[in-house]
């Protein structure tokens, strides 16, 4: 994807690194994340037994589990993923850039009309150094998210844009 609405509690401060940077965090389910790929993992080392009559065994279990991390990354941690608050708390809107796993490109809002006007007026990136209008940032705050970017008949555009206005 490309930008998408996340909803936090009041007063949340995305953590910085010691350089002041946003760190990257996922959104979603990391319980659910681990699962998969612990089961992706269970699937995988089978797989080479498997389909090669056992002959991941000279080398151990290891060298099954190097090839697994090399296919799909190291497994998930909780700490690269946005906590995880009820519901009920998660009152403000902040928009994220998730073409990495997220960094915010705005302060929190209570409504979406707020939130739109904030990155309007501020020209906040919709994709690289495009921005978009209070429009097409309402259109994508109440749809929840957009692509990056979109290259059609009109020419190359962000996502924000072309979902609004649509894709020709």
């Amino acid at each position: 994807m490309g930008r998408e609405v996340r909803m936090v509690p009041p007063g949340w401060q995305h953590p910085r690194n010691i350089d002041g940077h946003y760190i990257p965090l996922h959104d979603g389910d990391f319980a659910g994340a681990k699962k998969e790929w612990e089961d992706g993992l269970s699937l995988w080392i089978k797989g080479l037994r498997d389909n090669f009559d056992g002959g991941t065994e000279e080398h151990g279990e290891r060298a099954d589990i190097f090839g697994w991390v090399e296919w799909m990354g190291k497994s998930p941690r909780q700490e690269d993923y946005m906590p995880e608050w009820p519901r009920k708390e998660r009152t403000m809107l902040m928009m994220y850039e998730n073409t990495s796993e997220g960094t915010p490109i705005s302060p929190a809002f209570k409504t979406p009309e707020e939130l739109a006007r904030w990155l309007a007026d501020n020209r906040a990136s919709a994709f690289a150094d495009l921005t978009a209008s209070y429009e097409d940032w309402l259109d994508t705050i109440n749809r929840g998210w957009a692509c990056s970017a979109v290259a059609d008949s009109s020419g190359f555009r962000s996502g924000v844009e072309a979902l609004h206005q649509g894709i020709k």
